[in-house]
């Protein structure tokens, strides 16, 4: 690999530098000596930091092993611990109450309540879908998926099912009524939509005129006013177009010629460097980098083959409309772009130093993207990002304050060497590892003048419960988790602290993942309670999904919540007691639990581990649907992988199951993940050869040696197997 050699001795991949000095730097007015000279001097200084960190980690790690083998910590009282975890500065002093100062930031982060989409980065395809997700048709999104049943197959079916299609129509009807009620009537009963006197206005079945009930959430159309092509209206800041064609095969089913209903879903986007993809060496992460280099100068694009058909896939235009009085107005076509950089663990071939050692890949990942991200705010992109003129750069897996302060200060170096504002860069904190939760108060406030986003990664926190609590004793069921004492408060104390420092009106209080993508009936169900816990956000697995879950913001008025809360529950000062929070989520009934019980979860465990790890090595996929043990496709990426497998290294240590048991479920399972993937032609099977499958023993490794992984992360042993096949290949 052709490197070029940079001041103080670093050496950066040429393919790095290509994409950088030929594609990057162009029309940003920097030259390459300048930002290769940052470079050097921004790791110089934050790399010996980045390293204390990590050291700081795995010291604490050792400090929490040791008092839980300690006998006179037995048996375990929780008010000595917390004063423990003070001792050792695992907790910090909770200071007085603060109100964040973030300044620019967008609508769709501060003031509109609504889903966010998080995607792999790596794969261009995906992006431009997401980033195209900011509108979406409820009339497929019915259609394609299991919220209105299934009709015996007919969702899967290519040929329009017209009993199917009522059925989606009096669905989105209903949802017209909850959401712009009438007058007088149902939109179930129109038989024309049209513009009379500036205002909404619906002919029903019986003749009669009848209006919004709320006549100012109509705001815009287009076509002319006694025949509409599209009808706008908003509400709780949302979107939603009724489109009109007398053409159209679906509009002629329809009474009033209604051919879609189409709803603004996906406000914010989070382009994902870290746990969706497997970006190992340099050459993965140029490819990253030109992915998200494509979007913020608007030209990505992404050639699909569908059957004799070949379509060039872009990203979409801003929306146009009339207002009642006939003035333009304009709508975002694509929703706001965050990009995921990664954390402080991992290191990356693309810059080494003079003697040969990776760098941080974070602090490579944070100079990259905002240096392209100057496309959006010089100007020189098709289309705007940021009308506000921020970056929006979210940090995983940081543990406590001390670390946010490092990100707070690499983004203040990198603002000042590429000439950018105080605090441009915004900062998203996933509340995802223990010790972030436990000091979430002190974190915002380590980063209070950009934080932008914070967020429940219950997935990480998960496995950062068990790593960190590893020697205390075996863990419950993974299923029976969401019951614990430890995850409600962590939930709730999400929102509460996030309101507390002044999030609302400035910054997202997100809620996690819904991780089913095939059931989205149960997530319409379910997924509400997102919004009505005062969170104004929370993360969906597709462009679908969110179009679904945009009507959850429909019905629940997330500001009003917010409110609520605030007046009800948030006494100024404060200072939760973390009893709950830090109650170690142990196994309750082991005595009582039966062989076939104690088989069932290790081998589900296994199964979706198997499942995960055979296409991240083998095929570079990081995040995928994986079938578990009973068929149901579940989205997996490496923070559900870190869960099995320090869950099943939990038992193992802890004498609930046997090393043997686990190789004999390793073996048993491993045919069944094959012929779950018999289908795609790329797959590389594990069970012909299992002692010669990098896969399969990379499975392995991340049980037997999960005690020893740092924080229990699963990064470490896959780059190292994957780089293992790409060099063989």
């Amino acid at each position: 690999m052709k490197q070029k050699t940079i001041k103080h001795g670093y050496k950066v991949a040429g393919c790095l530098v290509n994409l950088v000095n030929h594609d990057v730097l162009p029309g940003i007015n920097i030259t390459a000596d300048h930002f290769w000279d940052s470079v050097a001097e921004i790791l110089a200084e934050f790399t010996p930091r980045n390293q204390q960190l990590l050291a700081t980690r795995a010291d604490l790690q050792t400090q929490i092993d040791v008092w839980h083998s300690d006998t006179a910590n037995q048996p375990f009282d929780q008010q000595r611990y917390q004063l423990f975890l003070k001792e050792i500065g695992y907790l910090v002093e909770e200071k007085a109450d603060f109100t964040i100062s973030t300044k620019n930031v967008d609508d769709e982060v501060a003031l509109v309540a609504g889903p966010q989409l998080v995607v792999p980065l790596m794969n261009a395809r995906f992006a431009l879908n997401a980033a195209n997700a900011r509108w979406g048709s409820l009339y497929d999104a019915l259609y394609g998926t299991d919220v209105i049943g299934d009709d015996n197959g007919a969702k899967q079916t290519k040929d329009f099912n017209p009993v199917r299609g009522r059925r989606v129509q009096n669905y989105a009807r209903q949802f017209l009524d909850d959401t712009l009620p009438l007058t007088h009537g149902s939109h179930i009963d129109a038989v024309l939509y049209h513009i009379v006197k500036k205002n909404f206005t619906v002919t029903l079945f019986s003749g009669e005129q009848v209006q919004l009930q709320d006549a100012a959430k109509f705001v815009g159309y287009n076509g002319a006013t006694d025949a509409p092509s599209a009808l706008l209206c908003r509400n709780n800041g949302l979107h939603i177009e009724i489109q009109i064609d007398k053409d159209n095969i679906v509009g002629k089913t329809d009474a009033a010629f209604v051919k879609d209903v189409v709803l603004e879903s996906a406000l914010s986007t989070i382009q994902d460097c870290e746990d969706s993809i497997a970006a190992v060496d340099a050459t993965d992460k140029t490819t990253v980098y030109r992915n998200w280099l494509g979007l913020m100068k608007g030209d990505l694009a992404e050639i699909i083959q569908k059957g004799n058909k070949t379509i060039t896939r872009t990203l979409n235009h801003d929306r146009t409309y009339l207002s009642p009085d006939k003035t333009p107005l304009s709508l975002s076509g694509r929703s706001l772009q965050f990009i995921r950089n990664v954390g402080l663990l991992m290191t990356t071939n693309a810059i080494v130093t003079e003697k040969g050692e990776n760098v941080p890949e974070g602090i490579v990942d944070g100079l990259i993207t905002t240096l392209i991200s100057l496309h959006d705010l010089k100007g020189t992109s098709k289309f705007k990002n940021s009308k506000q003129g921020s970056i929006y750069i979210v940090k995983p897996k940081m543990h406590g304050p001390e670390e946010v302060t490092f990100s707070h200060d690499l983004f203040s170096a990198i603002e000042r060497h590429l000439g950018l504002a105080e605090n441009t860069i915004k900062m998203g904190i996933m509340d995802e590892e223990r010790r972030t939760s436990a000091n979430l108060k002190e974190c915002i406030r380590a980063a209070q003048t950009r934080v932008a986003f914070i967020n429940t990664g219950f997935l990480d926190r998960t496995g950062d419960e068990i790593h960190t609590s590893m020697l205390a004793g075996a863990m419950a069921q993974k299923e029976l988790m969401k019951d614990e004492p430890w995850i409600k408060a962590y939930e709730l104390r999400n929102v509460r602290i996030g309101l507390q420092a002044g999030l609302q009106g400035k910054a997202q209080i997100g809620k996690g993942m819904w991780a089913i993508p095939d059931q989205m009936s149960a997530m319409v169900k379910n997924k509400i309670a997102h919004p009505q816990s005062g969170a104004n956000c929370a993360w969906v697995p597709s462009p679908t999904a969110a179009t679904l879950h945009v009507m959850h913001y429909h019905k629940v008025n997330v500001q009003a919540v917010q409110n609520a809360m605030q007046a009800k529950f948030f006494l100024p000062g404060t200072i939760d007691d973390l009893t709950d929070l830090l109650t170690i989520p142990l196994l309750k009934n082991q005595a009582d639990l039966s062989a076939a019980a104690i088989q069932k979860e290790l081998d589900n465990n296994i199964q979706g581990l198997l499942g995960y790890v055979v296409r991240w090595v083998n095929q570079g996929i990081g995040c995928s649907k994986v079938p578990d043990i009973d068929n149901i496709a579940r989205m997996e990426d490496r923070a559900t992988l870190r869960i099995s497998s320090q869950h099943i290294c939990n038992w193992l240590h802890h004498g609930v199951i046997s090393e043997s048991r686990v190789s004999e479920s390793l073996k048993r399972m491993a045919p069944i993940v094959d012929q779950q993937n018999c289908a795609d032609t790329s797959y590389i099977a594990m069970s012909p050869d299992l002692d010669n499958s990098i896969a399969f023993q990379t499975a392995a490794e991340l049980i037997f040696q999960g005690k020893e992984q740092p924080s229990g992360y699963t990064e470490p042993l896959l780059h190292k197997r994957r780089q293992e096949i790409k060099a063989a290949h």
